[in-house]
């Protein structure tokens, strides 16, 4: 075993090495005069040719190793993967830029991804080992007893494991589309080539070994434009021990900004923006039919004087633009509103707590806040793709062990976030505010193309100011080599890192889907003896048809990166956490109380989650007004009421029902320590 973690250590450094030698190679170059986008696909195919080549190498059809990696993966390497497996899109591309959006009320997601971890060592990671076996399903039928808990445990996986792995692979078509230059959609079937290329051939053994690789790549380029960028404004390249004093500047150029009298005039013509689409939704459905008029007059009268043709143009579109029916008006001019009384609150000051006007809204920031928290720490700990990777280590106490490794590898991240935030917000306010927009830097309309980025010079006067700047939380990380004015090598360094975010997580989470289908739903439900050759066909064949299915749909770009990874949490801990803490402490729990508790707290989850995002059941054809938010609670914290919910339906049916027979041999099985001493 020892002779193996050093070689393993040896193979990753050498790998480590000629990475960097490959970035410093094209630094070079670059400074020679290689173009951007050369930089850019130089990125692209040179680490996808990297991780697909350890894919190769790890192809295996041995069972074991292809859902469990032969549970051979040392503590330290499962801990590296784990961190990579975790840290997807929405941690190295969202989690820094919703800090820069919103400040202190971001550090939720800080605090509950890492707080989850604590909950993963303590309560199930040990356990789970013990157990053995592939899958959560297969740890619940055996706690429980029954085919119908498979049933719904693997209904609950693959419905979170893919709203999750639908914001890796938008994610990856973000990246793509700006970095090479291909359209949003093409990026986005680029990217899931170099997913599949990863865990097609080799499964969990392949995902662990490319995971290792990709988290060396994306730790590097995380850490290192926001390093230069700290030395850059305070001459020291450590930015989690100096961003505090960026900090203090920023928040005074806040002061000076977010209430000049520009900034003032500018919110408050979005305020009478959003009071116009008000009035035309009330009007519906003869304002729709005005405006179709009024257009028309101006064509008409524009027509007959002697202007230029493109003003002519410009409102012919607008024209033709126009909804078709009142419906699909209200839809429309509603976003519109909102999207304008959002430009027209005063933005919130990065070190402010809970900023509201009432002592009511800032009682619903601080339940959001809290709620958040709460949803992502019990989410973590019951995410379907993070716990399959304890099942992978050689033993109880490895299992313990990796737990720790992760956390350390995913806190480096995590602390330099808060700092990213800071320094890109500094560079923002110091160099973007208040500059003629004819002399923008080239990043924004870059960003502007892909539609991460939008200005509106809404009075007029060719000056930028900050509420006529939009900026998508996903930009942020992205674009901050840019907005610093580093040479694109970083930025390519970047977009390689957030690359291999999305790619690790995205193939954890397609193994967890194939894996519900294949192993828990065809083998063991519908085809017990089959070969272990036919049950790896259709798990591949599974992994290419969902595949595909999940690039589809993140090709319609159905919400940010962030709130759908938020979604994806609610989900599984609502769904899986009460099940399992209950199953192992509780040897009371009883089959129909867990399957009534999944069954509630999924329920509950997605109904708050449609109901608040998607208007109601109206896209099932089904007519509800919207539902207003419980306790003030957004539909990121959706969790709250399932996860709660979830555990008192199993409490409850529990105390009527019959327990099973064979939970106290579980039970024992499990926690007693075995001849080796490998309790817990």
């Amino acid at each position: 075993m020892l002779n193996s973690l050093t070689r393993l250590q040896r193979y990753y450094l050498y790998y480590t090495a000629v990475f960097v030698l490959f970035v410093l190679t094209l630094a070079l170059l670059e400074r020679h005069g290689m173009p951007p986008r050369w930089v850019g696909y130089a990125f692209l195919v040179f680490t996808v040719s990297m991780y697909a080549t350890i894919g190769v190498f790890s192809r295996t059809t041995d069972v074991s190793e292809y859902y469990v990696a032969g549970r051979r993966v040392p503590a330290l390497f499962n801990g590296m993967a784990t961190g990579a497996d975790w840290m997807s899109a929405a941690s190295f591309m969202g989690l820094a830029g919703t800090l820069y959006l919103q400040g202190f009320q971001g550090l939720a997601y800080v605090i509950g991804w890492t707080g989850g971890f604590v909950l993963v060592a303590l309560l199930l990671a040990p356990y789970l080992r013990r157990f053995g076996q592939y899958t959560i399903p297969d740890f619940l039928v055996a706690r429980y007893g029954g085919n119908f808990i498979r049933l719904v445990a693997v209904a609950a996986a693959i419905l979170a494991s893919f709203v999750y792995v639908v914001a890796q692979i938008y994610g990856v078509g973000v990246i793509t589309s700006r970095f090479v230059s291909l359209q949003f959609e093409v990026g986005v079937f680029v990217g899931l080539a170099g997913i599949l290329v990863c865990s097609f051939l080799g499964g969990m053994r392949a995902v662990t070994w490319t995971q290792v690789a990709q988290y060396l790549i994306l730790i590097v380029a995380y850490v290192t434009p926001v390093a230069i960028l700290s030395y850059n404004v305070t001459g020291v390249p450590i930015p989690q021990l100096v961003y505090g004093q960026v900090l203090e500047k920023v928040t005074t150029l806040e002061h000076q900004l977010f209430d000049s009298a520009k900034e003032l005039e500018v919110r408050e013509l979005y305020q009478e923006r959003a009071d116009l689409y008000a009035q035309k939704i009330m009007q519906l459905p003869q304002s729709l039919i005005l405006e179709r008029e009024r257009l028309s007059i101006q064509i008409n009268e524009l027509k007959s004087s002697d202007v230029q043709m493109r003003e002519i143009v410009a409102l012919e579109r607008q024209r033709r633009e126009l909804p078709h029916d009142p419906e699909q008006a209200r839809l429309r001019w509603e976003n519109e509103m909102f999207t304008a009384v959002d430009r027209s609150k005063p933005p919130i000051h990065h070190a402010e707590p809970f900023p509201a006007k009432t002592v009511e809204e800032q009682n619903a920031l601080r339940f959001n806040f809290l709620g958040l928290i709460f949803c992502l720490t019990i989410g973590t700990a019951a995410l379907p793709h993070v716990l399959m990777r304890y099942y992978t280590t050689p033993s109880v106490s490895q299992a313990r062990e990796s737990v720790v490794w992760s956390l350390l590898f995913i806190v480096i991240l995590y602390i330099t976030a808060p700092a990213y935030a800071v320094f890109a917000k500094f560079e923002v306010l110091s160099n973007l505010a208040g500059i003629p927009i004819a002399k923008l830097p080239g990043w924004v309309a870059a960003w502007t193309k892909v539609g991460l980025v939008g200005i509106e010079d809404i009075n007029g006067d060719g000056i930028l100011q900050l509420a006529e700047l939009s900026l998508n939380p996903d930009v942020i990380v992205l674009a901050t080599p840019e907005i610093a004015g580093m040479p694109y090598v970083v930025s390519g360094l970047v977009a390689a890192g957030a690359l291999a975010a999305a790619l690790s997580t995205a193939d954890g989470l397609l193994l967890t889907i194939t894996s519900a289908l294949s192993h828990d739903v065809y083998y063991r439900i519908f085809r017990p003896g089959a070969s272990t050759q036919l049950r790896l066909v259709i798990s591949k064949s599974l992994l290419l048809v969902v595949a595909v299915f999940a690039a589809t749909v993140a090709a319609q770009k159905p919400g940010t990166i962030l709130s759908m990874v938020a979604w994806a949490f609610s989900i599984a801990g609502s769904a899986f956490f009460p099940a399992l803490v209950l199953g192992i402490f509780w040897a009371r729990a009883t089959r129909a109380g867990a399957i009534a508790g999944m069954l509630v707290g999924l329920l509950l989850t997605l109904y708050y989650i449609l109901r608040l995002e998607f208007g109601g059941f109206a896209w099932l054809g089904l007519e509800g007004a919207p539902l207003k938010p419980w306790l003030h609670l957004q539909s990121t914290s959706a969790g709250v009421f399932g996860i709660v919910a979830g555990f008192m339906t199993n409490v409850l049916v529990s105390l009527f029902t019959r327990p099973s027979p064979q939970a106290a041999d579980f039970l024992a099985r499990i926690r007693q320590p075995d001849r080796r001493g490998e309790g817990i």
